[in-house]
């Protein structure tokens, strides 16, 4: 995902009806969007159709958001969860006292003592994934950190799909031998 100030930049550039940067931004957040509809509604068709319905409603409403009110992801989360809720409370499939954790916002910052752990293990990670190869250091972030499929990939690296696959299998093993695991 990108950095907060660059999906600040895009969301403006949207709010200017910027099509390029609607598209980056979609790139950016999908993967994030796409899960919280997944937990919350269950269902990967429902899902994707609510994905679309509130990328539609982030291109309208994009001259409303305000940075100094929410972040980009807290502001599209929001959009996609209140719209998930609202088609679950209509259809009734779920029940909230059931499932509480479906209406919980994800969380933005970890608590301060995790986020003291996370910064020792995250420390490990970076230095384990500078270990490896650059061009697979590039591959694995994207695989991982931007969500791109094996085949998005490829496409976009012009490294066949098999070649993409061998150096996401063998760099994760790099990098989980490095990590002690």
């Amino acid at each position: 995902m990108l950095m907060q100030t660059e999906l600040v930049w895009l969301l403006g550039a949207v709010a200017r009806g910027d099509e390029t940067a609607f598209e980056q931004l979609y790139e950016a957040t999908r993967t994030k969007l796409y899960g919280v509809l997944l937990r919350i509604l269950g269902k990967p068709a429902l899902a994707e159709e609510v994905m679309h319905e509130t990328y539609l409603k982030i291109w309208n409403m994009a001259d409303r958001f305000d940075p100094a009110t929410a972040s980009p992801i807290t502001w599209m989360v929001a959009i996609a969860r209140n719209r998930a809720i609202d088609i679950v409370r209509k259809r009734g499939d779920v029940s909230f006292d059931e499932e509480p954790e479906a209406i919980e916002p994800a969380a933005e910052a970890p608590a301060p003592l995790a986020r003291h752990e996370m910064t020792a293990e995250l420390k490990r990670l970076l230095s384990c994934l500078g270990r490896l190869d650059p061009e697979k250091q590039r591959v694995v972030l994207l695989a991982y950190y931007s969500g791109w499929s094996r085949d998005q990939l490829a496409a976009k690296l012009d490294i066949p799909v098999n070649t993409i696959r061998t150096w996401l299998r063998r760099s994760l093993l790099e990098i989980r031998e490095c990590m002690g695991a």
